[in-house]
């Protein structure tokens, strides 16, 4: 698989954009500001509909504008598709794969790509808000249906948790809550069926993952492992990590939200269930997070990177290699580590690289170089 072309209209900077790509690497240069993250934000977004940057939508949209526009040529296997999408300040997202109209999530799956970039850091050192999102957008990208498992549980959090901020209130008034506590049973039951879905599809996601990303980082980073990873239940109760499996995980979270009902209730917040759930990353006996240099917390982020790469690239309708995006990721890191990373990824069937200077970037990767200069791209080699 690999990106022929992008087009961008009102997205971040761009008033409007049109860039031909070709497989192999392909490099943009610019000093910082100029817009060249904003490009590869875009291939990103319209792989996952989420920036790795911003949580929300609108800062995507140029300022004064009521929408943006992205589209893409994509070459996968034999065939080559058009993917648009458009983002509206105010209604929902648009979406038209081959000029048909679709729901947004519908084109989840059309183009799929790996982003690695200076945010990663927080793979390792952030809130476990950053490893769930890692997660789940790896799923999505692998089967594109759990969007819609993803959306669902949002939403019976939500409505979950403004039941609990009324018992919460009404316990405070000294006021009964059966009414309540009989409502508080039908979300039970939903946050069970849909949050084992998920839960039970980030345990197999991890047991996929476990091996490439010791592989990753043993190349990355020889000697200095190994890389390992565990799953934190907020609902488990048992040592070590739950099973895969959609039953045990449902009971399991039932059981959890009956031990901890009174104390929800207390502080009208829903404290279970895969939404507060962790990935613990490990290096050796120690986790990660406090424990691992800021070399070794890079190293540990570009292999989850890598792994991911792996596992999109390896299925039988994967169509190939993802598009591999590496956003100013070379300035942070050593020289011995760029050119492990360089070697690593130059048989991918297309990579995009950013860098402030063309010093930054490894000269195996100095293929196709375009520049980027206040928010207009031309290629120079």
């Amino acid at each position: 698989m690999y990106l022929s072309s992008l087009t961008l209209t009102d997205f971040r900077s761009y008033e409007s954009a049109e860039v031909a790509f070709e497989p192999g690497v392909t490099t943009l240069v610019g000093l910082n500001g100029q817009g060249k993250t904003n490009l590869v934000e875009a291939v990103g977004y319209l792989a996952n509909q989420t920036s790795h940057r911003v949580a929300k939508d609108l800062p995507l949209i140029r300022a004064d504008c009521s929408q943006a526009m992205l589209a893409a040529r994509i070459r996968w296997l034999d065939r080559e598709l058009s993917l648009e999408l458009e983002i509206n300040a105010r209604g929902a997202n648009r979406a038209r794969v081959a000029g048909a109209p679709r729901r947004p999530r519908e084109a989840l799956g059309v183009l799929r790509t790996v982003l690695f970039a200076p945010e990663d850091l927080a793979l390792v050192k952030g809130d476990p808000s950053a490893r769930r999102k890692f997660c789940d957008e790896l799923l999505v990208a692998r089967t594109p249906r759990l969007a819609g498992v993803l959306t669902e549980l949002d939403r019976v959090v939500r409505q979950r948790s403004a039941l609990l901020r009324s018992a919460a209130g009404a316990r405070r008034r000294g006021a009964t809550v059966e009414m309540l506590s009989e409502s508080l049973t039908v979300w039970n039951e939903q946050l069970a069926t849909v949050g084992s879905e998920l839960a039970a599809a980030r345990l197999r996601l991890l047991a996929d993952l476990r091996q490439p990303v010791a592989q990753a980082y043993e190349s990355v980073a020889p000697g200095a492992g190994p890389a390992g990873l565990n799953y934190q239940a907020s609902w488990w109760s048992e040592p070590g990590s739950p099973p895969a499996d959609e039953q045990v995980t449902r009971a399991a979270l039932l059981a959890a939200m009956a031990d901890r009902e009174r104390e929800e209730m207390d502080r009208g917040i829903t404290l279970v269930g895969p939404q507060r759930d962790d990935l613990q990353l490990t290096l050796g006996t120690l986790p990660a997070k406090g424990y691992a240099s800021h070399g070794e917390s890079w190293s540990i982020a570009l292999a989850l990177r890598l792994a991911s790469f792996e596992l999109l690239g390896s299925g039988l309708d994967s169509g190939g290699d993802p598009v591999l995006i590496l956003d100013d990721v070379f300035a942070e890191l050593d020289q011995t580590r760029r050119r492990r990373l360089a070697q690593l990824v130059l048989p991918a069937e297309q990579v995009l690289v950013t860098a402030a200077v063309p010093a930054d970037v490894p000269v195996e990767l100095r293929g196709r170089t375009m520049t980027v200069s206040r928010d207009s791209v031309s290629r120079i080699s």
